[in-house]
């Protein structure tokens, strides 16, 4: 079996989920099948695994509605898109679509970085459901990363096609740490700055929490972070990191009391697979995806309640409770492993050609 798997997702600049997600994927999907990718701009290379490339249009030309005729060259048996959105009209190969989250139907703004055209174009198309069912019902399979989040497509009928679990994971990053060897009395959150985020609730608990430090470690506009720092009881508890590296994000897991999350919505969560797979704990919002990707390891909280966070950070203060939560999460975390999800996925492009031929 032959798989090419969509990489014009990847950023040039730095990696995001999606960019995470399809590079993880590609690496961990070659060590089980022959795997070539599909990439747009060369850039691109210095975030993907060393995997045979073809070069062909960006996602976002107008030239992608016949993306297919260049497919067709490559000789796939079945093609992985880590989107939805990938051309489809005259293939003559296997086609798995990956939908992530309905986030943006509650939370309609779409990302920065996308071109106005193409910003104003997501809003218009995250207004009624049947623009996602005509894309997804192009494909012979539709992936998601959650159990979640398909539970939630086959509520809204999203696609007549098989739903299957490509789940995601966290990069490998060596041993987790060792919970006797102490902590800094310090919180991370890693993630956007946008309103379903939440972090101003975050930022009220701290209030309760005078001997903690919270770091925020993720890109952020000077204007949003002067709106955080006026909200805080005293900003000189608040560290703006505006980006981080890898290797500072790991070594501040190493020494944090806990990363955090208060999202009010949220597609997978991947920060708490990282902090878990760290031996970190980790303090989320009681939302569904959270109890499925905490599965009991993570302290789930109450997102509207600033007070019942802060007494989550300050339980890890009594004897042995971070021990149990540290434990509790490298157990959990194991869980959730890219070659895992590469199976899943081969498995899904296996069940497509299967299908495929049945229907000649």
């Amino acid at each position: 079996m032959k798989l090419l798997i969509d990489a014009r997702f990847t950023r040039t600049d730095q990696l995001d989920g999606i960019s995470r997600y399809g590079a993880s994927l590609i690496e961990a999907t070659a060590r089980l099948a022959d795997v070539g990718m599909l990439i747009n701009d060369e850039r691109q290379l210095q975030f993907l695994p060393d995997v045979p490339w073809t070069k062909i249009n960006s996602p976002l030309s107008p030239a992608e509605l016949f993306v297919a005729r260049s497919v067709n060259k490559l000789g796939a048996d079945v093609v992985v898109c880590p989107m939805q959105t990938m051309g489809s009209f005259g293939r003559d190969y296997g086609l798995i679509l990956t939908l992530h989250d309905l986030i943006y139907y509650s939370h309609p703004k779409p990302p920065g970085f996308l071109p106005k055209p193409v910003q104003l174009l997501w809003r218009l198309y995250h207004k009624a459901y049947w623009p996602q069912r005509l894309l997804l019902n192009r494909a012979d399979t539709v992936a998601t990363i959650s159990h979640t989040t398909q539970s939630l497509m086959e509520r809204h009928r999203l696609t007549r096609k098989p739903i299957r679990i490509v789940s995601n994971a966290a990069q490998p990053h060596g041993a987790p740490r060792d919970p006797a060897s102490g902590r800094d009395k310090t919180l991370l959150y890693m993630g956007s700055f946008m309103p379903y985020k939440n972090v101003e609730t975050i930022i009220d608990g701290m209030a309760l929490l005078p001997d903690y430090q919270l770091h925020l470690l993720s890109p952020i506009r000077p204007e949003r972070q002067a709106e955080l720092e006026s909200r805080a009881a005293d900003a000189r508890h608040l560290v703006f990191h505006n980006g981080i590296s890898d290797a500072g994000y790991q070594q501040l897991l190493q020494r944090t009391t806990a990363l955090v999350t208060l999202s009010r919505d949220e597609g997978f969560g991947l920060p708490l697979i990282e902090a878990m797979a760290a031996g970190t704990p980790v303090i989320a919002s009681d939302i569904p995806i959270f109890r499925e990707v905490g599965g009991g390891a993570v302290t789930l909280v109450d997102p509207d309640q600033p007070a019942d966070f802060a007494a989550a950070v300050a339980a890890l203060d009594q004897p042995g409770a971070f021990r149990a939560a540290s434990e509790a999460s490298i157990a959990r975390a194991a869980a959730y492993d890219w070659d895992e999800s590469a199976r899943q996925l081969v498995a899904a492009a296996e069940e497509v050609m299967e299908r495929r031929r049945r229907e000649r």
